[in-house]
């Protein structure tokens, strides 16, 4: 019997390698109740995969959006300690 030891590189491991890093965003304004649907984003990267990006909503007082935004974003680093 042949064991072989399999190495899982998952995406922080091949983040912690990256000297420099590509963050996608948009933002967009509308008025209270506009906005029927919201759909994820997809990204066409290099190697010819595709890579999805998944839409947030933030509603509120211009205060309240900018303090809901800076806490989704300091999140989202939080997931990637080692950057």
């Amino acid at each position: 019997m042949i064991v072989v030891d399999a190495v899982v590189e998952t995406p922080a491991d091949k983040m912690k390698d990256m000297a420099n890093l590509t963050l996608i965003y948009g933002l967009r304004l509308l008025p209270e109740g506009e906005v029927a649907q919201v759909q994820d984003a997809t990204l066409k990267l290099a190697n010819g995969h595709e890579a999805h990006v998944t839409m947030h909503v933030l509603e509120g007082s211009r205060e309240e959006i900018e303090g809901q935004l800076r806490m989704s974003i300091d999140a989202f680093f939080d997931f990637y300690p080692e950057i």
